[in-house]
């Protein structure tokens, strides 16, 4: 279980990059949205215990990451959305870094290689950047730590790649663990969505499980506008809009048009409506 408590981040000039976030995230893939400039990175660095929080703390199974302990850090792993690694191979930095995570899966780890179609002998500094976030994907997915932060993994990968990297993903992420990836091209993995947060202007408006979202709301697309609409948009000759959903069964989420809604007039309404039924504030159960 990770544990946001009134987790807040200000840089010294005082912009307040994170502002007062509470949630609970529990194990499984969710999906981090915001716009440019929204606190995204800021927050996935307070995750992973790159920046110390201004105020409030980040629990992973009730440890402060702050500690930096070794006992937390191993649990832990932030890939950026550029790296550069000290080797020239990412086979010889699975050598070095891999001892510091016990749960490093070599097994994992060949077969992520395998499915991009790369040996892991590559020359990293040689390799295009899609190439290189494969490279890093095939390793970092195979630690294996309870928290795994991904900035944008899906840069520079091609459709095949993307494929790729959904089978990755739902293969290797075990029911303890909890993965938060903050992109802005929500339909790349949208199978795979557990949760969902969203930011702005470091501000949490919504920190829900996709299951709990699909119960209360529906996205439809039609070519007559819905009376009773929450928030609508058109394109492709359709209207696509966000409708209450009456009978309470699950719907399919339509992850862009949700983030279009929160950033819009209709954000107090809709979020009233997700937020309708008793439950901790902002937990992702």
């Amino acid at each position: 279980m990770i544990e946001l408590n009134n987790l807040t981040y200000a840089y010294r000039r005082g912009f307040v990059a994170i502002d007062d976030v509470t949630a609970s995230v529990s194990p499984g893939i969710h999906l981090l949205l915001g716009e440019n400039g929204a606190g995204k990175t800021t927050l996935l660095r307070l995750m992973a215990g790159l920046l110390f929080p201004s105020s409030g703390e980040c629990l992973i199974d009730g440890s402060p990451v702050s500690s930096r302990e070794p006992s937390v850090m191993k649990t832990v792993f932030m890939l950026p959305d550029t790296t550069e690694l000290p080797t020239k191979t990412i086979r010889g930095f699975a050598e070095i870094h891999s001892r510091f995570y016990p749960t490093f899966s070599q097994e994992n780890f060949e077969e992520n290689l395998r499915e991009f179609n790369l040996d892991g002998n590559e020359n990293y500094n040689q390799l295009s950047l899609g190439l290189r976030h494969k490279t890093l994907l095939a390793y970092v997915v195979a630690l294996g730590v309870d928290l795994l932060l991904l900035d944008e993994p899906a840069n520079g990968l091609d459709i095949t790649s993307k494929k790729a990297l959904r089978h990755i993903l739902a293969r290797c992420t075990g029911p303890e663990q909890t993965v938060i990836i903050s992109t802005h091209t929500v339909s790349d993995l949208r199978e795979l969505y557990d949760g969902v947060l969203v930011l702005s202007k470091g501000k949490l408006l919504l920190a829900r499980p996709t299951w709990e979202i699909s119960e209360r709301i529906s996205c439809v697309a039609s070519p007559i506008p819905p009376f009773d609409h929450i928030f609508m948009e058109q394109g492709a000759g359709l209207f696509h809009s966000i409708i209450e959903n009456e009978t309470g069964e699950p719907t399919d989420l339509n992850y862009a048009l949700l983030y279009s809604a929160l950033m819009s007039k209709s954000r107090d309404r809709l979020l009233e409506i997700i937020n309708s039924k008793p439950s901790r504030n902002q937990e992702l159960e």
